[in-house]
């Protein structure tokens, strides 16, 4: 009967913390889009999207922050629109291009990890590097680091 106590304790202490843990191992880790590539690579060269015929603001300079999860499929999962600078009907549209990305996993992410994180979509954007960055700094969103 002592031999027996220490095993069982043994097994109970290890699936509580086996429970513990689960919730942890199972929850998408938090990057920012350049660092995206370190667990997922996009695939596409093109999206489709669906576009308004009409609308406030669609035809001014803006941007969408859109965040979502890359599920172990390299499907977004939960693709939310997060911001819209300025005002405008163009987070749908932002929305769908989104959920139309696919990823392949990176060659370091081999258990194909989740990966929360967002994206920029500009629309109407100025060419310039300097002056998009302007207009896309809006829509960064705090809490994805890299």
């Amino acid at each position: 009967m002592k031999t027996l106590f220490p095993s069982v304790c043994r097994g109970v202490l290890f699936a509580l913390a086996l429970g513990a843990a689960t919730p942890v191992l199972a929850q998408a880790i938090k990057v920012d889009q350049q660092n995206l590539y370190r667990y997922w690579i996009l695939l596409n060269t093109k999206v489709q999207m669906d576009a308004p015929n009409s609308g406030l603001n669609l035809d001014k300079p803006g941007c969408v922050a859109v965040t979502y999860t890359v599920g172990s499929d390299g499907v977004p999962l939960d693709v939310q629109v997060a911001r819209v600078e300025p005002k405008s009907d163009l987070g749908p549209m932002a929305r769908s291009a989104v959920a139309n990305f696919r990823y392949g996993p990176s060659l370091s992410n081999n258990v194909h990890q989740p990966v929360s994180t967002y994206y920029i979509v500009v629309f109407n954007g100025p060419k310039d590097p300097a002056a998009r960055d302007q207009l896309m700094a809006p829509c960064k969103l705090p809490g994805y680091p890299g």
